[in-house]
């Protein structure tokens, strides 16, 4: 995503980073402030995931990041910071323009192992400092340590419930309650569950459709994965060499559906959440659920909302669309173009899903016409592909990729997807000169920065062309503008201008709400305005808000995101709940 490989310098990568931790111990070891302001750039960041200290923040500018790392390391009594060449030998890189040498790293503390991310700049006295560096609890080497430390016996008692009559049971929950109950089963909630699993606590998903992965079989026939399949993997059973680049909606349900099983994850489908409260004494929720049917009460000690950053439709509020009399539907209730063959659609929106639609019912033989009503990043699926390029092509394991791409703090983000969209730009040119002659409104991001950091700031507001731009650029799918609608008719959107477009459906592809659209819905205002908005960026954190993380409600936790994300961060709510139940954290976020 980041990084390119950069010329060699005269001196080892290695010897230079070696030289650099054994510095960084002997300043954290005495406590010397000044001798660790020697040790990072002006402009230096500090992310850190849960590593040194139960704090997810990145902290930026060489006194911010000298005053925290000194303050939380001694906390925790960091320590023993070594390279590990084995995941990653010390290497010269060019991250967001600017050479590098970066390397992957060990220590420990008194909450566990860690690991994490530097990149060094040279300097001219021949020595190195820090521009970003990252630390990580290893949450796999504690659950290995975890499992040492178990004794199982593997003397078999025919006479006892077999695997799968423990597994029925087990996900029964007719005599106990989960630790944890996870509202949503999409890649999100399962990984979760996992992660959960893996450490040693329960969990229960639930999801109101009929089956695992109907979240994704039952959108719009021609959906993809726009990102790479490399991109995309699930934690311990990644997607098999001989999937495709871009993997089909039907094809991702199946696979969660295998996944779950595999896995072992407890699942109720046919599950609707209908709300909990909290019992502050008991320190566990009341959770009301009607599952296939019948009311069922559990009794978890955390919920996870798992209902997706794109998982409830926005239906936006158009004045006089209601006088239109054919159906008006939510892009997430389209499910295929051809029985609109050779009638007229409307399609309002001009993110992934409008183009999507408006593709396939162009090929199914409907007169389809686009509303757009905001401008919108356009990129050709295979350039959007570099915003991810650490993890295609040659190069280390996934888990090490993992540790590179989320030690990337969000100012170096901004400045490295500065580069890659104006690099984008130029590669599609043609095709947006094309459709800018066509009416397109364009636009490229917060100050340019492309399409991931729109994702984490709104969840939308771009398109990875497939073919429908040329389609627009063409005239095949005709495009009009929202603000040149004067009304609506029973048959017909009516202009300014005087003409009217003849249409039988409109369709709205105008997004989804946010993880926090339901939060008063279904835990009441207090919680709601304890907790406050969920995703895009904390100003003070540098993070997104309340994700993955403890919250201000005890209890309350929210993940989400792409494949990628869910990969990365599920493990860190997996041991924050573990600690927390062992009694070495407390249950909510401090104000």
């Amino acid at each position: 995503m980041l990084d390119r490989p950069g010329p060699r310098g005269e001196q080892s990568a290695r010897e230079i980073t070696e030289r650099w931790t054994e510095a960084l111990n002997a300043a954290l070891a005495g406590g010397q402030a000044a001798a660790l302001s020697g040790l990072f750039e002006a402009d230096s960041h500090w992310r850190n995931l849960f590593g040194i200290s139960w704090y997810f923040a990145t902290f930026s500018g060489n006194a911010g990041v000298v005053e925290q790392l000194l303050a939380r390391a001694t906390e925790v009594h960091a320590k023993n910071f070594r390279i590990d060449p084995a995941a990653l030998a010390p290497r010269h890189a060019v991250v967001a323009g600017r050479d590098v040498i970066e390397a992957v790293f060990r220590f420990e503390t008194a909450n566990g192992p860690g690991y994490g991310a530097v990149r060094l700049v040279r300097q001219p006295d021949g020595g190195a400092k820090a521009w970003t560096f990252s630390t990580s609890l290893d949450f796999d080497a504690i659950c290995a340590a975890r499992a040492r430390a178990s004794t199982q016996s593997h003397t078999r008692d025919f006479a006892a419930p077999d695997w799968l009559e423990q597994r029925q049971a087990s996900a029964a929950y007719e005599t106990s309650d989960p630790d944890v109950l996870i509202v949503g089963g999409g890649h999100a909630g399962i990984s979760v569950a996992v992660e959960l699993n893996r450490i040693g606590l329960s969990a229960l998903v639930i999801d109101r459709e009929q089956r695992i992965g109907d979240n994704w079989r039952l959108r719009y026939r021609g959906l993809k994965l726009h990102n790479k399949t490399p991109v995309n993997h699930l934690r311990y059973l990644p997607f098999p060499s001989t999937f495709p680049d871009y993997i089909p909606k039907d094809k991702v349900a199946n696979w969660l559906e295998s996944y779950v099983d595999i896995l072992e994850v407890d699942f109720w489908t046919r599950t609707a959440f209908d709300g909990a409260d909290y019992d502050e004494a008991a320190q566990r929720w009341t959770a009301r659920l009607t599952h296939e049917g019948a009311a069922r009460t559990l009794r978890p000690k955390h919920i996870v909302l798992a209902t997706s950053v794109s998982g409830t439709p926005n239906i936006a509020t158009i004045d006089g669309i209601e006088n239109f009399k054919g159906p008006v539907l939510h892009s997430s209730r389209f499910a295929a173009g051809k029985q609109w063959s050779g009638r007229a659609v409307a399609v309002f929106g001009t993110g992934t899903s409008a183009h999507d639609i408006c593709q396939e019912l162009q090929a199914a033989g409907a007169d389809v016409t686009m509303v757009q009503r905001s401008p919108t990043m356009v990129v050709n699926v295979e350039p959007a592909q570099l915003y991810d390029r650490t993890y295609l092509g040659d190069g280390p394991p996934i888990a090490v990729r993992d540790i590179l791409n989320s030690g990337v703090p969000l100012p170096v983000m901004k400045a490295a997807h500065k580069i890659i969209t104006d690099e984008v730009k130029k590669i599609d040119a043609p095709l947006l000169s094309r459709l800018e002659r066509a009416g397109f409104r364009l636009e490229f991001g917060e100050d340019g920065t492309g399409w991931p950091l729109k994702f984490r700031t709104r969840g939308g507001g771009y398109y990875f062309n497939v073919g429908a731009s040329e389609l627009i650029a063409d005239g095949r799918i005709r495009l009009v503008q929202a603000a040149d609608i004067a009304g609506y008719e029973r048959d017909a959107i009516a202009f300014k201008d005087g003409t009217r477009l003849t249409c039988e459906l409109i369709v709205l592809a105008t997004g989804y709400k946010g993880p926090d659209h339901l939060l008063q819905q279904l835990f009441g205002a207090d919680v709601a305005q304890r907790v406050g908005r969920v995703w895009g960026f904390d100003e003070a954190s540098q993070e997104l808000r309340n994700m993955w993380t403890r919250t201000q409600q005890a209890g309350l936790w929210f993940v989400g995101g792409a494949f990628s994300q869910a990969r990365i961060y599920s493990r860190y709510i997996a041991a924050q709940i573990a600690a927390i139940e062992a009694g070495q954290l407390s249950r909510e976020l401090a104000g």
